[in-house]
């Protein structure tokens, strides 16, 4: 029997807001939410901005693991039965802003709340789903396909409500490390998308619609398609 004098809860506002056990939280760019190594304490949900997870390994290398959109959780690893250390980086690429749901909170209200466990579980869903075509990616397209798809994932092609074409500012090293390729090969993919009309910048990374096809439909000049010339590899 539901009580009268209590309020239905709300997941949107919930997630809007600070409360017991949850604060708003501002990242600058290109700064941590959390780092490899911190003790795993809290949740985040990203409200607005982008970001990225990365992991270093031993040898010191980074690799990239997902980009991050506003409605996206993130640092879930803490709700683990034994709560440890963070496995990887959350840094933002754009100014960010996101609520910090502290552990012990986030618990509560998964199993006080079906309306929110629903949405986080929804969230989980669909993360797997992305990271197995993450892996897919990796394990079978070109570097050029790669990063074609990197782009149009920055510019939210796919995503509901109209595409931003213009993606948050990244550097080709950056853009290099999340499809596991040289700062030199992103280079020369970047001006055959600009030659063939599917990308724009000057300053700013814009992406038209067209590059969907050469994630599609895999229509791509096949001529020197993966290597680029020695004389333009700085």
């Amino acid at each position: 029997m539901s009580d009268p004098g209590h309020s239905k809860f709300d997941p949107t506002v919930f997630l809007a807001n600070a409360g017991l056990g949850r604060r708003i939280t501002t990242v600058k760019q290109k700064q941590p939410f959390y780092s490899q190594g911190d003790p795993a304490s809290s949740v985040f949900y990203l409200q607005k901005g982008r970001a990225k997870l990365t992991v270093v390994s031993k040898a010191g290398k980074e690799a990239t693991l997902a980009l991050l959109y506003p409605g996206d959780f993130v640092g879930e690893e803490c709700l683990a039965t034994v709560p440890g250390l963070r496995i990887s980086t959350a840094v933002s690429i754009t100014a960010c802003t996101a609520l910090e749901i502290r552990r012990t909170e986030m618990i509560r209200v998964m199993h006080e709340e079906h309306e929110f466990s629903d949405l986080f579980l929804r969230f989980l869903l669909a993360r797997s789903m992305r990271i197995q075509a993450d892996l897919v990616d990796q394990l079978f397209n070109s570097s050029e396909k790669r990063l074609a798809r990197i782009l149009l994932l920055m510019a939210e092609f796919g995503q509901p409500g109209e595409p931003n074409t213009f993606i948050p500012p990244i550097t080709q090293e950056t853009l290099a490390e999340m499809i596991g390729t040289t700062r030199s090969r992103v280079s020369f993919f970047m001006n055959r998308f600009r030659a063939l009309g599917f990308i724009d910048y000057n300053g700013r990374i814009q992406v038209h619609k067209s590059l969907l096809n050469v994630v599609l439909l895999d229509q791509l000049p096949e001529h020197n398609a993966e290597t680029p010339p020695i004389e333009r590899v700085s």
